[in-house]
């Protein structure tokens, strides 16, 4: 089998420790590149650059064998500027992530980790974007080859990507794989605005302010990472 070309980005920065775990797992599936943001990214949602330019600079991850840049841009735009003028040629697959974070329910919309991996879609490549919880990843080190394994070669779709989740609890608590999971409607965080500083001329800063929550219906992605299993989905965007 002809070696898979691999490239990978994420939405919390090329230094994020989520990068280089997910790196190193996908270099024993193929030739991996890494175009990923020169610094957070998260809830950027799909955006591109249009009328500014950004750099790209080599960077040296430490890992063998593995090519890497850091963007000014966008995650959608590494995906973009990775796959059409940095690598020599097309990748077979896009990996996003780990973000650190679920990315389920609502806020996928908001999500780079997310729209990053349907940049990946829309260019015709495999796409899996992957979170896990910001309470630890053994389940994610302990899964994270298999998951690959089993999805890397899924057929591209330019209409959908796969989505992954790794619940954060400890290894012992964790229990199972649930896949086809649907989207939830829910959110983990209910947001509002706080005013945070009275400007000059009238103006005001505002910072958003979350209320963490639990609520998620049942069979749904983010059920299924409150209740301590890995969720696996198909994600469908516009088109």
């Amino acid at each position: 089998m002809t070696q898979r070309k691999i490239l990978i980005t994420n939405d919390d920065g090329i230094e994020a420790d989520g990068l280089r775990r997910l790196v190193l797992a996908a270099v024993t599936f193929g030739e991996v590149w890494v175009v990923a943001p020169d610094g957070e990214r998260s809830g950027a949602s799909h955006s591109i650059s249009l009328h500014r330019p950004f750099d790209v600079y080599p960077y040296d991850l430490g890992i063998e064998g593995v090519r890497a840049f850091s963007c000014s841009g966008s995650s959608g735009d590494c995906v973009r500027v990775g796959s059409m003028a940095v690598m020599p040629y097309k990748p077979d697959v896009v990996l996003t992530g780990i973000n650190f974070g679920y990315n389920t329910a609502t806020d996928l919309q908001y999500s780079a980790t997310a729209g990053a991996a349907f940049e990946g879609a829309f260019q015709g490549y495999t796409a899996i974007a992957l979170s896990e919880g910001r309470g630890g990843h053994e389940v994610t080190d302990h899964c994270l080859q298999q998951l690959l394994a089993e999805y890397i070669d899924t057929e591209p779709d330019p209409r959908r990507i796969i989505n992954i989740n790794f619940p954060d609890c400890p290894l012992a608590e964790y229990k199972g794989i649930l896949r086809d999971r649907p989207v939830s409607a829910s959110t983990l965080f209910k947001d509002g605005y706080k005013q945070i500083e009275q400007l000059p001329n009238g103006g005001r800063r505002y910072m958003v302010e979350g209320v963490y929550q639990e609520i998620a219906e049942p069979g749904t992605d983010l059920r299924a990472v409150l209740d301590g299993y890995i969720s696996v989905g198909v994600v469908k965007n516009v088109g």
